[in-house]
């Protein structure tokens, strides 16, 4: 079958892909909403309930906040450089942006298949809008339709890797996409290569120096390495004519960076130890410091904690985005989703046994026992908010069993085997014991995500807020935790809880965007069908 005869523009630097979209499908008709050439102005009203406890029971008010919301109607044009751009992630990112900006359709042995963004939250899910006056049916749209947001097709991509290995040679390498796929985008592909990264071997597995050769001289962090790296991003940004860039790490998982105090634990001596080159500031922490000084969010893919006190703290100085930390993908998005079931359901989980198998470079790297620790943290605290939330089930102090194994089997390559056996107490004594075998194609699932990440964290660039009527708009606070959805172990502050269940994810992505439209938070009553 042949490819679809559209051509895309390829160079070194990064593919530049654009079309222009169609407004949006709807209007909110209402006096809480204006609607300008610029932005979208919305007053909601933010209903929650205060709790107070005394004299042994709990009192609860309603309490209602005023909020003014204002979206720039205008995405501009947007940049994503990817730090790890040659690996696995970002040549199937890359690949499948370029397919479906030119509708690609290709051969495989279970027949014919087209370009698509499925796992995708953004341009492959739907969101109520409301019912039909008509009829009192749902009426869903696509979740990119309930604000202006960047079309994928529409990304210029560029970025990182210490691998110099152009993104042709690098998809073969990578074993994820079908051969017939790699054929009609190769020639784009080709004429790719990622920018020189900085490499500090003390950080990822000594197995990945066959593969740096496309290196910036230095093996520590230094002011030389933040001041190269916020060069690259204005250049790219330049070169591309973009009105802004963001960057998402998508590189090696690294070991876990000591807090050391006097060196990582405020942004002055962070920015110190960078400068002394100090032996625990990973190469992840100083690509965040560089984007924090060019106002380029940063979103880190991988479980390290690559936001260290310091970080946090000049991101917040700084008032720029920053997001993590590592994708979930596959086992964990079920673990998250399978276990609030379980929990909200009044079933008492005692213990969790993860098993993983792979083969890709991520399973080569995480074979090494210090960057597997980091991958360990982040799989092993998913479930805690949701053990916290029930004080029935579980008194203080009590939490599941929950062990996490990942080995390396080079044969599987890219195909994940991840084994779960979650263990219950249920009625009277008795027991429930569910295994979950999931196959996933890991590379296909993460790709989406990082879609959802970049797009996401644009439009929330594109956001401020006041309190109603207050003088001055504001932005986001700089951890930007409605990617949460996306990610294995939310970021937080001491200002922001932990959320991990998946639903409360979503929902809380949802209900911000239509607050910003002046739209009621996501209601499942139904009442209108129940009263009569």
């Amino acid at each position: 079958m042949a490819p679809h005869a559209n051509d895309a523009n390829g160079s070194a630097a990064g593919i530049s892909i654009h079309d222009t979209r169609a407004a949006s499908v709807f209007t909110v008709d209402s006096p809480n909403v204006t609607y300008s050439n610029a932005d979208i102005t919305s007053k909601y009203t933010y209903r929650t309930t205060d709790v107070s406890f005394k004299d042994g029971k709990y009192s609860a008010v309603p309490k209602e906040t005023v909020y003014d919301f204002k979206t720039e109607r205008k995405v501009g044009k947007v940049g994503v450089m990817l730090v790890g751009w040659g690996g696995n992630n970002g040549t199937t990112v890359t690949a499948g942006i370029i397919g479906n900006r030119r509708k690609l359709e290709w051969e495989t042995r279970e027949g014919p298949r087209a370009a698509n963004y499925y796992g995708s939250v953004v341009m492959a899910s739907t969101v109520k809008l409301g019912v039909d006056s008509n009829n009192g049916q749902d009426v869903n749209i696509p979740l990119q339709s309930l604000m202006p947001m960047v079309h994928p097709n529409d990304l210029v991509i560029g970025g990182w890797d210490i691998s110099g290995m152009d993104l042709a040679a690098a998809m073969d390498r990578a074993k994820v996409l079908e051969p017939t796929l790699k054929s009609y985008v190769r020639k784009e592909m080709a004429g790719m290569k990622p920018l020189p990264s900085i490499y500090y071997p003390d950080f990822i597995a000594a197995n990945q120096e066959d593969r740096a050769d496309n290196t910036v001289p230095g093996s520590k962090a230094s002011m030389a390495h933040v001041e190269h790296l916020r060069k690259d991003i204005r250049d790219f940004k330049s070169s591309n004519g973009l009105d802004k860039v963001i960057v998402l790490w998508t590189a090696n998982t690294e070991r876990y960076a000591d807090i050391i105090p006097g060196a990582n634990d405020t942004a002055d001596n962070l920015m110190k130890a960078i400068a002394d080159g100090h032996e625990e500031v990973s190469p992840s922490t100083v690509f965040a410091v560089a984007c924090i000084l060019e106002k380029a969010p940063f979103i880190n893919g991988s479980p390290q904690n690559t936001f260290v006190p310091g970080c946090v703290e000049l991101a917040e100085k700084h008032g720029s985005f920053i997001g993590g930390d590592d994708f979930k993908s596959g086992q964990t998005k079920m673990k998250s989703a399978l276990v609030d079931f379980m929990i909200n359901a009044g079933i008492k989980l005692t213990s969790i046994a993860s098993y993983n198998h792979l083969g890709n470079n991520d399973g080569k790297n995480l074979s090494s026992q210090k960057q597997f620790r980091s991958k360990e943290i982040s799989k092993s605290n998913v479930v805690d908010d949701m053990v916290a939330a029930n004080n029935v089930l579980y008194k203080e102090g009590e939490h599941p069993d929950h062990t996490v194994v990942i080995k390396y089997m080079p044969a599987v390559g890219d195909n994940k085997r991840a084994l779960d056996e979650y263990y219950a107490e249920i009625f009277m004594g008795g027991h429930q014991t569910i295994f979950l075998s999931n196959v996933c194609e890991d590379s296909l699932l993460a790709a989406p995500l990082i879609i959802d990440l970049v797009l996401v964290a644009e439009l929330f660039s594109r956001i401020q807020w006041r309190p109603h009527g207050a003088p001055e708009w504001k932005s986001f606070h700089s951890v930007l935790s409605v990617l949460s959805y996306m990610l294995k172990a939310p970021l937080t502050t001491a200002r922001i809880p932990v959320v991990n269940a998946l639903a409360k994810q979503r929902s809380a992505l949802i209900n911000i965007m239509k607050a910003c439209v002046g739209l009621e938070p996501e209601n499942d009553m139904t009442l209108e069908h129940k009263l009569f």
